[in-house]
């Protein structure tokens, strides 16, 4: 009975969100719906909340008995009922939002004693103010021709959101940078959709290569080359001796033995992934130089 329920909970989140959406759609696009359609809506979705409340409370009550603590029956109960890809959207989201602080004190995120920054916003940051602008247009736009007062005011706040979300990402991306360490470690990310740390021992070179390729922000080809693209492009290519695990922003695992990502400053980077002087643990000894022996005096 209970893994009924579960499977419903889950279901519910995949169907009727979607579905509110689209009524939103509907409404923004001016196509008349009856008082009738807008209140079974509006039940569907408080009765999705309270299946949701109802199967939640179940599970912690079920942890709660079993010996587990609050927090970890809670977060126990979440992860049952919500899927994987809707809780890293949420956790993505609230790193973002808490990014923007950090930008705003110019501070960047985890970047330890001795270690190298290198910064990728480069190729993306025209195109994000440009999300900008647009978004901050669009609201604006909404605003002034929407005559409905409730739609009126979601769109707003939803258009304000939108606006914070899109400086908040690129927040991200500027206070989360490549990183190589002072031990030789590489720590790719983008924002906090992606975070891949690759030790020092699995690197065996590095290369400044410029590559322009379509596609999404995280690819992998069937030879396990890993591409980490902003602006659709990348600039460093870094051979591994063995595969690396990352997670992709959804949650979906893969592994890659070849990386390839963007850095603005790209021989810099390369150059700081080198290999490294090795300093002897004892200075070398230099023989000691005796003194020269007397000339002899001549025969008696």
């Amino acid at each position: 009975m209970r893994g009924m329920a579960l499977r419903a909970a889950r279901a519910a989140l995949w169907v009727v969100l979607p579905a509110e959406l689209a009524l939103v759609v509907c409404l923004v696009g001016g196509v008349r719906i009856t008082g009738a359609v807008l209140l079974a809506a509006e039940v569907l979705v408080l009765g999705v909340l309270a299946l949701e409340a109802a199967v939640m409370g179940s599970l912690y009550t079920a942890r709660r008995r079993a010996g587990d603590g609050r927090r970890a029956a809670a977060l126990s109960a979440v992860r049952a009922v919500v899927p994987v890809a809707v809780r890293r959207l949420m956790v993505h989201e609230l790193r973002a939002l808490h990014s923007l602080g950090v930008w705003a004190v110019r501070r960047r995120h985890r970047i330890p004693e001795g270690a190298l920054p290198f910064s990728y916003t480069e190729p993306q940051t025209g195109a994000m103010w440009a999300f900008f602008f647009a978004s901050v247009l669009e609201t604006v736009v909404l605003a002034l021709v929407i005559p409905w007062p409730l739609v009126h005011l979601i769109l707003l706040v939803v258009g304000v959101y939108g606006t914070v979300l899109v400086v908040a990402l690129h927040a991200a991306c500027v206070t989360r940078p490549h990183v190589v360490e002072a031990g030789g470690s590489l720590r790719l990310r983008y924002g906090a959709l992606f975070d891949l740390p690759v030790p020092a021992s699995l690197i065996t070179a590095a290369r400044v290569e410029r590559r322009y390729d379509g596609g999404g922000l995280v690819r992998v080809d069937e030879d396990g080359v890993l591409d980490l693209a902003v602006g659709s492009q990348t600039s460093v290519t870094v051979e591994l001796a063995g595969p690396v695990e990352f997670v992709r922003p959804l949650g979906r695992r893969g592994s890659a033995r070849t990386l390839r990502f963007h850095a603005d400053d790209a021989r810099a980077a390369v150059a700081a992934l080198g290999p490294k002087p090795v300093t002897p643990a004892h200075p070398p000894v230099t023989p000691e130089r005796t003194a020269p022996s007397s000339t002899p005096g001549p025969p008696a």
